[in-house]
């Protein structure tokens, strides 16, 4: 497939029950809450998940996390300085910096997708790039239930540990909520990243399958699942509508004053006039 030529954007839902989908450090890793209760989750862990699933997809990534390299480098720099044709743009004496930046999202799909700044220590050359993809926080749809619970290690840590092996802690989970957090893509910075169709399925798929192999111990497997992906395709690189209109056509509303359940919640879409929608289940 080729360049996209039309405005998308995306909205997606979907359910947390006993996880902690995106803990604080500065508040002792408890589930982010903004100050009226409601769940949030940064636009910067949504972004970790997509990198990682199209990472698990084949695609090549830049900012890899440390447990999921695959490629041998140990830094950005290193795997920057690793592309061949990066490195002789650094040592030619014009240091093309529209060139790197079009070397570097060739070959990486979250560089050509969510942007990039290459800026190193003792280089001469500082390259920014902005990516076509946009991600907002995700927002839970009512205010959050958080429950701690005490935990104790069963072993010390180390041979000769004053600290008996009942030392307590603590872990913090969602009991259950809905979250919702919306998208888009930009046609002219898809120009200038190389951004194409493709990778726009490919963004869709990710999407669609956000938590696939993401468990962790706060987050184990099922407890968090993609409800639902609505996919909008504008007829023109402009788009026909704002994104801020067409995100508002998506209704997530509780049934009850406490839901426990996706049961307890109605998701609902309103039409625009001439613009695709595709609406796709989770997996």
């Amino acid at each position: 497939m080729g360049q996209l030529t039309n405005k998308i954007d995306f909205t997606v839902v979907f359910s947390v029950r006993n996880a902690n989908p995106n803990g604080d450090p500065l508040n002792g890793n408890r589930p982010r809450q903004d100050f009226e209760g409601y769940g949030e989750i940064s636009d910067v862990c949504i972004k970790r998940k997509l990198r990682n699933r199209l990472q698990d997809m084949g695609e090549k990534i830049f900012v890899q996390s440390n447990e999921r390299v695959d490629d041998g480098y140990k830094s950005l720099r290193d795997r920057a300085d690793g592309i061949e044709d990066l490195a002789k743009i650094l040592k030619d004496k014009a240091k093309d910096a529209d060139k790197y930046a079009q070397v570097a999202c060739e070959n990486w799909i979250d560089t050509r997708s969510f942007g990039q700044v290459f800026a190193f220590k003792g280089s001469d050359l500082s390259v920014g790039v902005r990516g076509p993809v946009s991600i907002q926080t995700a927002v839970s749809v009512v205010p959050i239930d958080i429950t701690t619970m005490q935990i104790t290690k069963s072993v010390n840590s180390v041979t000769g540990d004053k600290k008996g092996s009942d030392t307590m802690g603590t872990k913090h989970f969602v009991d259950f909520g809905v979250y919702v957090f919306n998208g888009s893509i930009n046609v002219q910075l898809a120009e200038k990243t190389g951004f194409t169709e493709d990778d726009a399925l490919k963004i869709k798929e990710a999407l669609r399958t956000l938590f696939e192999n993401d468990a962790s111990s706060a987050r184990p497997d099922g407890s968090m699942e993609v409800l639902k992906v609505f996919w909008w395709k504008h007829p023109s690189k402009l788009g026909k509508y704002s994104s801020a209109k067409v995100h508002k056509t998506v209704e997530v509303e509780a049934k009850t004053d406490r839901p426990r359940s996706v049961a307890d919640f109605n998701i609902t879409v309103t039409p625009l006039e001439g613009i695709e929608l595709e609406e796709i289940d989770g997996q």
